[in-house]
């Protein structure tokens, strides 16, 4: 018994050796975790959602804003960072069979409308002016937060763009247009006062690839539903809505963010081959030389979700001290400066909550003159020219 003694307090050393140096290792690996997650240049996820269109016609533009509007709060970007803006108002329009109600599916299979859509910018505030706004921030400080862009340079976006274009432009409810140029300029804006960190731009318009001909500000990957020169074409006609409830590139995209979920593992390089030409008939392009990381290694959740993982611990981490240095600071001649005022930003005459403008009068379309002309031939030969003093 006595010489069984020193071989248990050997074991009981021994085993006391192992927990130790186990629990220094776990203690180690969640510090390295969490100086891991400081240094990260990606800490939150925002989406800009554009429909640029008006009219029942383009019914199919509003639906594929709402159907990525659906994707993006499903793989987790909450409300609070998504920037909605719809040119129309589909669900309430006096044509629409199902009031309340836009479908992205034939048979009417899927309302994007839902209960819980927050449209943050609809029908006539919806221009350029409002969207260049909220992309470089240069909005009143009476603005809503939901009606901010409030990005930082740890934030991933994704801007989702729909509506008519041609060659180096994208119509804002047919009566004006912002420039392949004008959206760089903005992006760049963006850049220089760090407002992103990477940032994802995918638009669905005839001639799509034309828009980010003119991107140079560096980590930003665009995707387009057409070539210059090739128009991008409707999907799925109902005959019960009368329209197109869809284009074809959003819906094979949307139909590969369904398999999609928080953890996928899934890359960009697989987003760039969903909708081939034998799919889409148009040929879509992407544009990724001003983005520093390998599309290989950029998962889809990192722009289109915003689930991070958690661990909980109960210890005390020491972290680096030399993590101060990745956060991002203003020099001291920046942060000297008095701020300027919302004038002086930007001088323009209007502002963002600007009503519009009462529609001028136009005369009677040739239906009501003509309708007008046969009443006054019945009359006439009716009762004659006698009767018409008690008229005026």
């Amino acid at each position: 018994m006595a010489a069984a003694e020193p071989s248990t307090g050997w074991v009981r050393a021994a085993a006391a050796l192992l927990l130790g140096c186990c629990g220094t290792a776990l203690s180690s690996s969640v510090q390295d975790q969490a100086e891991q997650f400081f240094r990260s240049g990606h800490t939150n996820n925002w989406a800009v959602l554009v429909c640029t269109s008006r009219f029942w016609f383009n019914y199919r533009h509003v639906a594929n804003t709402l159907s990525v509007y659906r994707s993006v709060k499903r793989l987790g970007i909450p409300d609070s960072h998504i920037v909605l803006m719809l040119a129309d108002d589909m669900a309430c329009n006096p044509r629409n069979p199902k009031p309340a109600t836009v479908f992205s599916h034939k048979n009417m299979e899927l309302n994007v409308y839902g209960d819980d859509v927050e449209v943050d910018y609809r029908s006539y505030e919806v221009t350029v002016e409002n969207f260049l706004r909220v992309l470089t921030g240069r909005i009143p400080p009476s603005t809503p937060r939901s009606k901010r862009l409030l990005s930082d340079d740890r934030s991933n976006i994704l801007i989702y763009m729909t509506g008519h274009g041609g060659n180096g432009f994208l119509k804002f409810q047919d009566s004006e247009e912002i420039t392949n140029v004008e959206l760089a300029d903005a992006f760049e804006q963006m850049w220089q006062k760090r407002r992103y960190n990477e940032l994802l731009f995918i638009i669905d318009t005839c001639q799509g690839a034309s828009m980010y001909e003119r991107f140079y500000s560096p980590n930003i990957m665009a995707l387009a539903s057409s070539q210059v020169g090739e128009d991008s074409l409707s999907h799925q006609p109902d005959l019960g809505i009368g329209v197109h409830l869809m284009d074809r590139y959003t819906f094979y995209v949307l139909e590969f963010l369904e398999e999609i979920h928080p953890a996928s593992q899934t890359n960009m390089n697989d987003l760039f081959q969903v909708c081939p030409k034998s799919l889409c008939v148009s040929t879509p392009g992407h544009r990724t030389d001003l983005f520093r990381r390998d599309p290989q290694n950029v998962l889809i959740t990192d722009f289109f979700g915003s689930v991070r993982k958690v661990e909980i611990t109960r210890e005390t981490i020491s972290l680096d001290r030399n993590i101060a240095g990745y956060e991002s600071k203003l020099p001291k001649d920046e942060l000297a400066r008095e701020p300027r005022k919302y004038a002086e930003q930007l001088p323009v005459a209007r502002i963002i909550h600007q009503k519009p403008k009462q529609k001028d009068w136009h005369p009677p379309g040739g239906f009501i003159l003509g309708l007008w002309a046969l009443i006054i031939m019945v009359f006439f030969k009716t009762y004659g020219i006698k009767h018409m003093k008690h008229i005026f």
